[in-house]
């Protein structure tokens, strides 16, 4: 833990905007305005924007079984360099991580080699109810549900499991939402399709839909704080914003549901194929409205590294999925260079609201005693995206060719600068979130 010193930042803090200076002292913040005990590193920071380091709340970082794709390191890396200071990672890996001694060995695997702070979600299958009662609020921020099938071995559709573990479970529940009977009835009824554009009509919003409402009377009905992940639909929006405002439920969505639409097939195929998968403009448009209205709580990025190759293989063989953690901040900072948000909505959606929803400490703000994770954003640069310049293992993105405008610099944790000049530093490394059991309800809805 280290100390650092960053003057004359324009400081995205609780209360507003403001241009001063800050501190770090022994990895935490110690002084925000006018520093007077300047320590560590000085770092000149006017023209700059300061923020608290992103939360990517979903990623598949593929380790163990998948490392070809990425692997912890790897991931952690591209985190990084996104300006990403903390993720949480799913458990669909081979082997799945469904028991306890699985989520230590995953911990294991972190030290000296994660280069952002990490947590992982816990997997349900439809018999291991009993471990997940077993789980620590203060190790595990959720309970990863697949109601539909997705990448990997992981399902849970029926009703009789699905009661068991919302009954069990001592930490939120998120669910991947598309109904597994929907999605099976669509593949038979429409057949062997070839061409990626078809992708969200087989995997279609009614199947999201049905997916979210059976998730929503579960939790109300075991009173189990939900979170729907990857929200993808217009429909599910409108169902959870006629939801009471009780903080039972939470949702996100993705900067790919953001920028990328349906019309896009055409020209990127199955780099454009993800589950739920990317729809009309019709539903961005909702989307966005749900983030400025509250209804959408927070953004994810749902990173599901493939290679090329693997995408090659064309619509039917091609995995679903797309790399996204290294990039979301960009794109996010790009909206609000382009006026579809401002800097505080962003640091709202993509700091705060994921600390708060998943109980992690010290995260989430600037603010005194609060962990000095923090990212200095030049929110004028102008750079473009090219495959084969980017962290992720896969080195590829949908967004290959597009030029945004506002770009992390240096990516700090805990004082120390992890990436900076555009090279990962050595010697500085993630530690686990440090969680605590959140509220039963959540109430920062705007």
């Amino acid at each position: 833990m280290g100390d650092l010193t960053i003057r004359g930042a324009e400081m995205v803090l609780p209360s507003g905007v403001v241009t001063g200076d800050l501190s770090i002292v022994d990895g935490r913040i110690a002084e925000i305005g006018t520093v007077t005990d300047r320590r560590g590193e000085i770092i000149d920071a006017r023209g700059l924007t300061l923020m608290p380091g992103v939360i990517d709340p979903q990623v598949h970082f593929r380790e163990p079984g998948n490392a070809h794709k990425e692997d912890l390191e790897s991931g952690s890396i591209a985190a990084a360099a996104g300006g990403v200071t903390a993720f949480l990672d799913m458990p669909n890996n081979d082997p799945p991580m469904i028991t306890i001694e699985s989520l230590h060995a995953k911990i294991a695997r972190c030290v000296n080699r994660c280069r952002s702070n990490f947590g992982f979600f816990f997997g349900a299958t439809p018999d291991n109810a009993a471990e997940v009662a077993r789980l620590d609020p203060s190790m595990v921020p959720g309970l990863k549900i697949f109601m539909g099938a997705s990448h990997g071995s992981l399902l849970v559709y029926e009703q009789e499991p699905l009661e068991a573990l919302f009954a069990a479970s001592p930490v939120p529940v998120v669910v991947h939402a598309e109904d597994e009977l929907r999605l099976r009835a669509r593949y038979a009824e429409l057949g062997a399709l070839t061409d990626a554009s078809q992708h969200p009509i087989i995997r279609d919003a009614t199947a999201a839909l049905m997916a979210t409402q059976r998730a929503v009377a579960l939790a109300e009905k075991h009173s189990t704080r939900l979170h729907v992940l990857h929200l993808s639909t217009a429909e599910e929006t409108e169902f959870l914003r006629a939801r009471p405002d009780d903080g039972l439920v939470t949702t996100e969505t993705l900067p790919q549901y953001l920028w990328l639409d349906a019309s896009m097939y055409a020209e990127l195929g199955t780099h454009l194929q993800m589950n739920p998968p990317v729809r009309s403009k019709r539903h961005q448009a909702a989307l966005w409205a749900g983030l400025h209205d509250g209804t959408i709580a927070c953004i994810a990025t749902d990173h599901a590294p493939h290679t090329l190759e693997e995408k090659a293989q064309g619509f039917g063989k091609a995995p679903s999925g797309m790399p996204g953690v290294e990039l979301s901040l960009p794109l996010m900072l790009h909206a609000v260079h382009a006026g579809r948000c401002s800097i505080e909505q962003v640091v709202q959606w993509m700091c705060a609201a994921p600390a708060e929803i998943y109980g992690m400490l010290g995260k989430g703000r600037l603010e005194v005693g609060f962990d000095g994770d923090v990212v200095l954003v030049d929110r004028k640069a102008e750079r473009r995206v090219r495959n084969g310049a980017l962290h992720t293992r896969v080195n590829w993105s949908p967004f290959d060719g597009w030029d945004l405008t506002g770009w992390p610099i240096m990516t700090v944790l805990r004082g120390d600068p992890v990436f900076r000049d555009g090279a990962i530093q050595p010697g500085v490394y993630g530690a686990p979130l440090r969680l605590q059991a959140p509220e039963r309800v959540y109430r920062a809805r705007v």
